[in-house]
């Protein structure tokens, strides 16, 4: 516009230069969708056959061979490429299929490639192959709610995250009646194959949906999807067959890159100590990468929290001929002290702000918090079957619940065969926040479970971690410290000598500190005239001098936290290079699997953490996988989730830096920026840091 001649909206709407502006598909978008991953060095011939790995074997569980007999004794299969297969090979290998696809469970990066994946393995071995996608997840097959997947579709959605191609669902397929209905939607629709993509519930219903459906002649195979990176595969002998579910690459690398802004935003506004919860309830994998990503002052790991041991409670319980079993496993308060104990550290060096980082699943790692729902499990049944009466009626009130606790608690006492709940409970129950005793104690779900999802866990940690530093606050011990040259230009600003006030103002005066500590005696203004005149430089008619007083202002701590969630945002991402050519891949892979006619097998490829041209497609056997979980208070075979180990080199890499990190000293922080992400090609972080650690030992 010039000279402020006025403009319609439609002369605004219809001007080609602001469509371009405010279409909703930018260049970079368009650009991406049309990006083409790389292929693995297999899948760059027409054809790919499957070879059984034998050399990996498996712990079979009992129970899955008598509920998965027909594919229980599958292979590991090697996907190979064929140079000049036979007719017979080709026959097979190019009739012509229906497969369909369905996303289960929460969105991961990546998972429109795996579809795009499998439909151009499909349509390039017969053009008249057909790939459905069913609607809304898991529901979508039991109601038969799908669409062919066509061209354009898959195009639109090609390189880019979320799953709404199709959308998705968190049903499970668990009961005959559903099985049924999902057999007669595969039927309707004549499918050759169902692909299931999804975590390791999903690939547990891909496990029972391929046994269900076996002598229909269906084929099922599963895709390993899930940001908290808890798929991992080993075989009996330890070796890694599936190193990383997709998306968890892209999701740790998105909060990486939050949560390193809010590290800069930290140390340049230096007031805030930001508390970053990141997705990981049963897992604390994207903790342990994002700290790696970022370096953030404090990390905590819940599989190393749920191994402390308390030595010096079990020398005690030595001594007395006992066993203290509630030495294993840290508490809430011994975790808040630990975290005090960081920040009082850093404010002493002049540094109150910082960044923590706490899985989502934190507190399902405090044994006590175990102890406690399981003896409140106890205590509210017996209850009930005692008195014939509803434990949540009798005691409507978090005080009436807690007054049952006491006379419990001096039971135990009283009577030495009462041990459900002790003085010992008691008093560690007493210094959890009151909200969270109320949600330990409130009503179970349906199936009688504690219903952990609905805890904030950093406003539980947050909540004893301020208790107790207003506690040291009060004590004198959080202080922030003062840099010793800003000690001497403000006194001497004021026309006083430094070392007149030194010794009686600060705890290390004589020492050479950079910063100075007050007093821990000096807690407010009333006791800093105390100390002064104490120590003889103020005398009692005199007033504290302003330059000294104002040294002790700024000594006084203000824990200001801001708090931060990440989790949908991370799975909603776009995939980095990373999952976006591992998924790209899955795809290939899983109709490799298809075209050779074996099902109950979850496509995967190894030596992720190598090169890309030494990445190997695979099949694993979901089957094997299986064991016996208590799932809703009841035993059910399900794949067992992968947790951090703590013996890996990626954590004990963390575990070695966290003094480093922390920097509880003078000078600058040990913040790391993340590099860029390049969707086009791979960059020097092109792969998970904890999976390349992992690797080199």
């Amino acid at each position: 516009m010039s000279d402020n001649k006025p403009i319609s909206t439609t002369e605004l709407l219809e001007d080609s230069r602001v469509q371009d502006v405010t279409d909703s598909v930018n260049r970079e978008l368009t650009e991406r969708r049309k990006s083409v991953p790389p292929r693995c060095k297999v899948f760059q011939t027409p054809f790919t056959r499957l070879t059984p790995a034998d050399e990996f074997r498996f712990h079979i569980h009992g129970e899955a061979a008598r509920q998965l007999p027909d594919i229980i004794h599958n292979k590991v299969q090697r996907v190979e490429d064929v140079e000049a297969p036979d007719a017979d090979f080709k026959s097979r290998y190019t009739k012509r299929r229906n497969i369909g696809v369905v996303f289960s469970g929460g969105p991961a990066p990546g998972g429109h490639n795996v579809i795009a994946g499998i439909f151009d393995a499909a349509k390039a071995a017969n053009p008249e192959n057909r790939i459905y996608g069913f609607l809304m997840g898991p529901d979508g097959i039991i109601e038969n709610e799908s669409m062919e997947l066509t061209a354009d579709i898959v195009d639109r959605y090609r390189n880019l995250g979320g799953f709404g191609m199709i959308r998705t669902g968190r049903t499970k397929i668990d009961t005959k009646e559903k099985m049924e209905l999902s057999r007669q939607t595969c039927k309707a629709l004549a499918l050759d194959a169902l692909v299931v993509v999804g975590g390791d519930d999903s690939n547990t219903n891909a496990a029972f949906l391929a046994q269900e459906m076996t002598a229909d002649g269906i084929q099922v195979i599963g895709v390993p999807k899930t940001i908290d990176g808890d798929i991992q595969v080993r075989d009996a002998d330890g070796r890694v067959l599936c190193a990383m579910s997709f998306g968890f690459h892209s999701a740790a690398r998105g909060f990486a890159a939050e949560i390193a802004n809010l590290c800069t935003d930290c140390s340049s506004d230096v007031k805030y100590w930001h508390i970053c919860k990141v997705m990981g309830r049963v897992a604390s994998h994207l903790a342990l990468e994002t700290a790696l990503q970022t370096h953030a002052n404090i990390t905590l790991i819940g599989e190393d929290l749920a191994d402390y041991v308390d030595k010096r409670r079990i020398d005690k319980a030595e001594k007395a001929g006992t066993v203290d079993y509630t030495a294993y496993g840290v508490t809430l308060r011994h975790l808040s002290r630990v975290i005090c104990d960081a920040i009082v550290r850093r404010a002493s060096t002049g540094k109150n702000y910082g960044l923590l980082v706490i899985p989502e699943g934190l507190l399902e790692f405090i044994n006590e918090i175990q102890i406690f729902i399981i003896k409140f499990n106890t205590i509210i049944a017996d209850y009930n079957r005692s008195h014939d009466d509803d434990f949540h009626a009798e005691f409507p009130t978090l005080k009436d619940k807690l007054d049952y606790l006491n006379r419990l608690a001096r039971l135990s006492r009283e009577e030495e065969t009462f041990t459900i709940w002790n003085t010992r409970d008691d008093d560690l129950f007493a210094v959890i926040p009151s909200f969270f005793q109320e949600g330990l104690l409130t009503e179970r779900d349906s199936h009688g479970n504690f219903q952990f999802s609905q805890v904030e866990t950093d406003k539980v940690i947050m909540g004893l971690v301020k208790d107790y530093l207003n506690t040291l606050k009060e004590k004198g011990v959080y202080k922030v410290g003062i840099e010793r040259s800003y000690y001497g230009k403000i006194l001497k600003n004021g026309g006083l000598d430094p070392d007149y006030y030194g010794a009686a103002l600060f705890r290390n005066y004589d020492g050479d500190d950079s910063h100075l500590l007050v007093k821990e005696a000096i807690i407010s203004l009333k006791t800093l005239r105390q100390e002064l005149q104490r120590s003889g430089v103020v005398k009692e008619t005199d007033d504290v001098p302003a330059p000294v007083e104002k040294i002790y202002l700024k000594s006084l701590p203000s824990f200001k936290t801001q708090t931060h969630f990440y989790g949908y945002d991370g799975r909603g991402s776009n995939p980095t290079w990373f999952d976006r050519t591992y998924t790209y891949n899955l795809g290939l892979t899983v109709f490799s699997l298809v075209a050779n006619g074996v099902t109950g097998q979850m496509a995967a490829i190894r030596n992720l953490e190598k090169e890309f041209d030494q990445w190997a497609p695979i099949g694993i056997p979901i089957g094997p996988l299986m064991h016996l979980e208590e799932r809703k208070g009841r035993l059910e075979l399900v794949i067992e989730k992968s947790v951090v180990d703590i013996e890996s080199p990626a954590f004990l890499a963390v575990e070695a830096l966290r003094e480093k990190w922390l920097a509880a000293h003078p000078g600058p922080d040990d913040y790391r920026i993340p590099a860029s992400f390049h969707h086009e090609c791979a960059t020097e972080e092109d792969r998970p840091l904890t999976l390349l650690l992992n690797s080199m030992f």
